[in-house]
């Protein structure tokens, strides 16, 4: 069924059912009502590439989110899915673009074709070509992060470094003093993805304020290589009695690797981080964390890009969470606390810490 036929059958001109559907043109409203009655009889849907012929709009929004790694991991899913929703309200569909760099296929497809009417980047760096060349070439973008300049951008984000830091300072609070960070893969901290830094910049921060004895690792993002992260922690360092994590997708590995050490949660070892509430709710004991808004996020993101869409002259907007930690049961009182001398070799303060990875 095409404009033709509902053309013939309403008795008018192509044209004139054209302007009727798009509402480029006024059209009468007897005409208008005598034409929609054919359309409902016909069951007729306009094909999405006439459409954006019609009007200039695909209905289309793209999600350029690269796999931070071979797999994406369930927060990562998580947002693809809160994006899908909420593009949905707006009657708008989603195009994922699993592209990592400016120079991508995929990403070129994206904008050349012009198969989207604007896009939401996700695994954002501090310095990232997407978002300087999406800027460049004026097309309507958001992203959920931020860069290292995000003056003047449109984005939604969480304060990592923030988030991080009330997370060292409740542990702080409970009298822990040997504390380890267990960040995202190393490739991705030397990369420059935000989340990764800013988490970094806040555990040291906050450690240092509170004159803890630290060590910091990257960890991959799978259970193995939260195990393994483990055992190099309480090799290098038998007398640490808490962690903080941004590595939602290794919490169940960072478990099991202090269960078979023969450390209780909470009662021998505290762990928390920044994990979405129901990833956090999935463990035994369930983890206090500063619980990742994914739904809000993409809803948010999703808003601020349609706003963009329908006011191209509107001036850019962002927000900045910054949830509280929810307190569930994986995090205690510290043990005795050792003497500031009390552990091995090489445990070192916060302020002369490096960069450790896990193996």
């Amino acid at each position: 069924m095409n404009i033709g036929e509902i053309a013939r059958r309403a008795g008018v001109s192509r044209s004139t059912v054209s302007y009727a559907l798009s509402g480029k043109r006024p059209v009468s409203d007897d005409t208008r009502r005598k034409i929609q009655q054919v359309v409902d009889e016909l069951d007729y849907q306009p094909s999405a590439s006439a459409r954006a012929l019609a009007n200039g709009r695909t209905s289309t929004l793209g999600l350029v989110f690269p796999p931070a790694g071979n797999h994406y991991t369930g927060m990562q899913l998580d947002f693809i899915g809160s994006v899908v929703e909420a593009a949905a309200v707006y009657d708008y569909d989603v195009l994922l673009s699993p592209s990592g760099v400016d120079s991508d296929r995929s990403f070129q497809r994206l904008l050349g074709e012009r198969r989207v009417d604007g896009a939401i980047l996700m695994e954002i760096k501090l310095e990232d070509d997407r978002v300087d060349h999406l800027a460049a070439v004026g097309f309507p973008s958001v992203t959920i992060g931020r860069t290292a300049r995000p003056e003047g951008g449109w984005w939604v984000s969480l304060d990592h470094t923030a988030l991080v830091e009330a997370c060292v300072h409740h542990l702080a609070d409970l009298g822990h003093r040997r504390v380890a960070f267990v960040n995202r893969p190393e490739q991705l901290l030397r990369a420059g993805y935000e989340s990764a830094h800013r988490g970094l910049d806040g555990f040291t921060k906050a450690a240092a304020e509170r004159g803890l004895t630290v060590r910091t690792y990257c960890c991959g993002d799978d259970a193995a290589s939260g195990q393994a992260c483990v055992e190099r922690i309480l090799r290098d360092d038998p007398a640490t009695t808490a962690l903080v994590t941004l590595n939602e997708a290794a919490v169940g590995g960072l478990y099991r690797g202090l269960a078979l050490a023969g450390r209780h949660v909470p009662r021998d070892f505290s762990v928390t981080g920044v994990v979405a509430g129901h990833w956090a709710e999935t463990v035994t004991p369930q983890l206090t964390a500063a619980d990742v808004p994914a739904a809000e996020l993409g809803r948010l993101a999703v808003d601020l890009l349609v706003e963009r869409l329908d006011h191209p002259d509107a001036p850019p907007r962002h927000h900045l969470l910054t949830p509280p930690i929810s307190l569930r049961a994986s995090t205690g009182p510290a043990g005795a606390t050792p003497a500031p001398d009390a552990g091995p070799a090489g445990a070192t303060p916060v302020a002369d810490a490096g960069l450790d990875t896990a193996p």
